[in-house]
């Protein structure tokens, strides 16, 4: 949701004010934000016959406009295993999961409805057929259910934590200590909306990690989220001193060399196992690590022997 701040100059009704300062939103448009108590005057939700002083600072967040139902898009998608109940798909980096606010087109819901339109009618229709989810710069396997009896079946698998998922990360720094079990709750940043941090009182994270090898000053880490909160091994491996390389939201800013080994954060899903919906037998699905992951590997390998 975008954030609009503008600071006032003259002193008035706070819907007027803004109505002049914001041509872009209608005056029924801000009067609604006020309403909903989107509209803050330096922090605090105010009524629209509010006068805020000047130099004061108005901050209006403004909801995405609703999305559409997501149309078929023939795009390539490289299928790991497939059944009746469940496709799990590799899915490159840079590919958005599902439509939403910036991403509209080009995502693997798009490339999914191509393949199969009856996908359509298989849960949310915004996001049909979606179990779990990668973040857009995540590689790695990804399933999705064919049908809602599937659906159902394999959320409540991730809610029950039967899902086995095992990623590989670069990560900046060696690690100073034994690596095992990561547990630190995790909740929204308090200030930067985009990122989550740890927080005294978020919500229980935990993660297992493995040391596979270092490079030098960067080590390859094998992690097993027990639970699925938003970026977790990210924060987790960060909050540990290993960012992961290329991750420009967790990562060290003054790693430059970081950002130019790799173009976006290289965390890949190596393996999923979970319970056919039909049989009840275990499926293991693994995902090759992509190219730029090897290129950089042999990089930071090569440097490392040198």
């Amino acid at each position: 949701m975008p954030l609009i701040q503008v600071r006032i100059s003259q002193p008035d009704r706070l819907d007027r004010t803004l109505a002049t300062l914001v041509p872009a939103l209608s005056r029924s448009q801000i009067q609604r934000l006020i309403a909903a108590g989107r509209v803050t005057v330096d922090g605090v939700a105010r009524e629209a016959s509010f006068r805020p002083p000047p130099g004061a600072i108005v901050t209006l967040d403004v909801p995405d406009p609703a999305p559409s139902r997501p149309q078929p898009e023939a795009l390539p998608l490289e299928v790991l295993y497939a059944d009746a109940d469940v496709w799990a798909i590799n899915k490159p980096a840079g590919m958005v999961v599902h439509p939403g606010a910036g991403a509209q087109r080009g995502t693997l819901v798009n490339a999914l409805l191509a393949h199969d339109p009856a996908l359509a009618q298989v849960g949310d229709p915004l996001r049909p057929g979606i179990v779990h989810r990668l973040d857009k710069e995540t590689s790695g396997v990804l399933i999705v259910a064919r049908t809602a009896a599937a659906l159902q079946a394999l959320q409540s698998q991730f809610k029950s934590r039967q899902v086995q998922k095992s990623y590989v990360a670069l990560c900046c720094g060696s690690p100073s200590q034994e690596m095992g079990v990561i547990q630190l709750p995790i909740a929204r940043h308090p200030r930067h909306r985009r990122r989550m941090a740890i927080v005294a009182g978020g919500r229980t994270a935990i993660t297992r990690v493995r040391l596979l090898r270092t490079y030098g000053r960067y080590s390859l880490v094998l992690a097993r989220p027990i639970t699925g909160r938003t970026h977790q091994i990210r924060v987790h491996l960060a909050a540990m001193g290993l960012p992961i390389v290329g991750d420009a939201l967790y990562g060290s800013r003054r790693d430059a060399l970081s950002r130019s080994l790799a173009p976006r954060h290289l965390l890949h899903a190596l393996s999923l196992a979970f319970y056919s919906p039909s049989t009840g037998e275990q499926i293991m699905v693994r995902a090759p690590l992509p190219a730029d992951f090897k290129r950089v590997l042999r990089q930071v390998r090569d440097a490392a022997s040198a």
